[in-house]
């Protein structure tokens, strides 16, 4: 597969069941063979996007002494500010080279997961910054719902089997500003190869080139999205839960030619994550004679901690 195929949500909320079925086998089919689609349909509007993205870039021109008011220790970068160069790839000493934010679940304080997972942080200095991206985690969180119901259903799973896990999930909101490159990098990309830990991705900016997939013959592919559709990827997560029948895609964020080294990068990924409890178990319907149980049991909490030690994130 050379191309990222391209799919419409619309056609899963139809009433028509032949257009539900059909947007189920193109989705499936592409998570088993490439691991990418491209999605129209989505919830996200454009009056939020540019709101989303106007917000965005004013956080990420502060002043860094500001900015670093907003790095907080002993979460792993969970909440709030990563400076830049903080994060790595799996197995890559060198950083990339990016900075970002993270704005997360919303819990009630009565929740068993209040306990459990950081709190979002506030950005005084803009007033609308918390605002925009909480509606735009909610959006994007409804949006992932809907394609977790087609890929269960792909799966042979009740179509709300996931449900009950993305309710309070610890998911993620990720804005990331890839600065202009001031020198030769030295061994490091803008995001270098890598796969997603959690249940699927779902990003925004990816209509410049730049994000690259690897197929399965090992070539990387540009992952060029239009205007109004959502790249969206399955992370190791599904894929550990799946058997790896849902493919987990290794990609990369290239450094632009050395003429294009002057200007930002932005990308905003939304990580779509269960609760830290659930099991990741591999589901029984995807272990037969021709495909044994490939991985380990471990809850999607202790899979987390696990990547975030790898990642450097973590000690």
């Amino acid at each position: 597969m050379n191309k990222i195929p391209s799919v419409n949500l619309a056609d899963f909320l139809s009433d028509d069941k032949n257009k539900k079925q059909q947007f189920i086998n193109e989705i499936g089919s592409a998570y088993e063979n490439i691991g990418f689609v491209a999605l129209k349909g989505h919830f996200l509007n454009d009056k939020l996007v540019d709101d989303l993205y106007t917000e965005i870039k004013k956080f990420f021109a502060l002043p860094i002494n500001v900015k670093e008011k907003y790095e907080i220790p002993g979460i792993g970068g969970q909440r709030g500010y990563v400076s830049f160069g903080k994060e790595s790839a799996k197995g890559k000493k060198e950083g990339d080279l990016k900075e970002f934010w993270h704005f997360a679940q919303y819990i009630d304080t009565n929740s068993k997961y209040a306990k459990v997972y950081p709190e979002n942080v506030t950005v005084q200095e803009l007033t609308n910054f918390n605002k925009v991206g909480k509606q735009a985690y909610k959006m994007l969180e409804k949006t992932a719902k809907y394609v977790l119901r087609s890929l269960a259903l792909y799966l042979s799973l009740e179509e709300n089997y996931f449900d009950k896990y993305i309710e309070n999930g610890n998911s993620i909101l990720r804005p990331i500003h890839y600065p202009p490159i001031q020198s030769e990098p030295k061994g490091a990309e803008r995001a270098a190869a890598h796969g997603d830990i959690n249940l699927i991705t779902l990003l925004m900016g990816a209509q410049g080139k730049g994000l690259q997939v690897q197929n399965n013959k090992g070539n990387w592919i540009d992952a060029v999205a239009e205007p109004d559709e959502l790249m969206i990827n399955v992370g190791d997560m599904l894929s550990r839960h799946s058997n790896n029948k849902l493919k987990s895609t290794i990609h990369r964020v290239t450094n632009p030619p050395k003429e294009s080294w002057g200007t930002s990068r932005y990308s905003i990924p939304f990580f779509m994550h269960p609760v830290y409890d659930m099991k990741l178990d591999v589901l029984e319907n995807c272990i037969n004679k021709n495909s044994p149980k490939q991985f380990e049991d471990i809850t999607a909490g202790e899979f987390l901690e696990e990547r975030l030690r790898e990642l450097g994130l973590k000690s």
